[in-house]
């Protein structure tokens, strides 16, 4: 299975944020839209980092010298962001994901944002999976394919 196949089922859906929202907006948008990261883009819409729950956790524990609710995305956000492709399979993702200890990843085609995958994603596709194999070795043993 490959990513296309996730976004074909998940959507292309991603939300952003800008560098120059406050860590109160991003926040919002976590909880107000049920997300575990904002892919944050300037004015021309190009990447420029991701923000999670967690950046700003370790803001709020690594003292933020200001009202942290006011800080800005831009000043947590982590900016080596690491992409993938449609045609990247979901082994590799997980890899990458596990290597890296990331949760997301954009997906890109050139340096159009196609989507964005979760680790959620990943073990879900990968649980239909097995449970699809499973069902045909069951089938394939009970004898209910033709010889």
């Amino acid at each position: 299975m490959k990513v296309k196949d996730i976004l074909k089922v998940k959507g292309s859906k991603v939300y952003t944020i800008s560098e120059t929202s406050t860590l109160m907006a991003a926040t919002a948008k976590f909880f107000s839209n049920k997300i575990g990261s904002l892919v944050v883009v300037d004015d021309n819409g190009i990447i420029t980092g991701i923000v999670s729950p967690n950046d700003i956790l370790k803001a709020i524990h690594e003292g933020c010298t200001e009202n942290c609710a006011l800080q800005k995305v831009g000043e947590v956000m982590s900016r080596n962001i690491i992409c993938a492709s449609e045609e990247d399979s979901i082994d590799y993702i997980q890899a990458v994901m596990t290597e890296n200890r990331v949760r997301h990843i954009p997906i890109m085609d050139k340096k159009e944002l196609k989507g964005l995958i979760s680790i959620g994603d990943v073990v879900s596709a990968q649980i239909t999976i097995r449970e699809v194999e499973n069902r045909y070795l069951i089938d394939y043993i009970e004898g209910k394919y033709p010889a």
